[in-house]
């Protein structure tokens, strides 16, 4: 579990930089970045910055379904903590509108980083052309 976990950690932060410098991207919420609001007290507090991600895409719902869909290797699915990455747009859960419609939780699994990051960045830029 321990080498799980720093595995899913080690994925988190690297896919939460590259996602912080995409162009489609308009909001990561990762408390390793520096810029995340409780970045400090993580740092003092916590031994790792946990496998979750939470990251708003440009252009609203439509486009944050598009990624969804547009992903092969990670999985559109509600659920955290598993070996395999999950995505999901949670506004579009029932009683969770009040959540920004563009907001998608990534949960980071174990898989090759490099895998990982091409499976999200060809779905963020091909989203444009699944929702005009």
């Amino acid at each position: 579990l321990a080498l799980r976990l720093e595995r899913a950690q080690q994925n988190a932060m690297t896919l939460a930089e590259r996602l912080a410098g995409h162009p489609h991207v308009s909001v990561v919420r990762y408390p390793g970045l520096p810029s995340h609001p409780t970045y400090d007290a993580a740092r003092r507090q916590l031994r790792g910055f946990g496998s979750v991600i939470s990251f708003d895409v440009r252009g609203g719902a439509a486009n944050a379904d598009a990624v969804c869909t547009g992903l092969g290797l990670i999985q559109h699915a509600t659920s955290l903590g598993a070996v395999e990455s999950t995505i999901e747009r949670r506004a579009s859960v029932p009683g969770q509108e009040h959540l920004p419609p563009s907001l998608l939780r990534l949960s980071v699994g174990i898989e090759a980083v490099d895998d990982l990051w091409a499976d999200l960045d060809q779905a963020l830029l091909t989203m444009q052309e699944a929702t005009t």
